[in-house]
């Protein structure tokens, strides 16, 4: 499967952004799809993740009640929906599909090319 992530962008502390991520190839349904985050200078992260059916999400703690990742069977394409932004948010957010989910990168086989989200004070 192949992953095209965008929406990144410049925003002011407590606005919003909606990133998307389109997948094309292999069936889009069978996979895990999670949300990933790399902040300059540190490791990559585990943002969001959700489940085949769409039915299961789970997100780390620094983003809950903030972030919602949603899925659209039509269009073939995971959203991350970042709300209350913070300048610590400020990351490259990656997508990435996986057979199994988790919040590890090596639980996920697919990866986006990343798009750049900066939040200012």
């Amino acid at each position: 499967v192949q992953l095209q992530a965008s929406g990144g962008g410049l925003v002011q502390a407590g606005g919003s952004l909606r990133l998307s991520c389109a997948a094309s190839g292999r069936t889009f349904s069978r996979y895990f799809m999670g949300w990933f985050r790399q902040a300059p200078g540190k490791e990559r992260e585990f943002a969001a993740s959700i489940n085949w059916s769409g039915r299961s999400t789970y997100y780390t703690d620094s983003v809950k009640g903030r972030f919602t990742i949603s899925r659209d069977y039509v269009t073939n394409t995971v959203y991350l929906q970042m709300n209350s932004l913070k300048p610590e948010d400020t990351a490259v957010y990656y997508c990435a599909a996986g057979n199994t989910g988790g919040t590890q990168s090596n639980d996920y086989d697919y990866w986006g090319q990343g798009t750049l989200v900066t939040v200012s004070s």
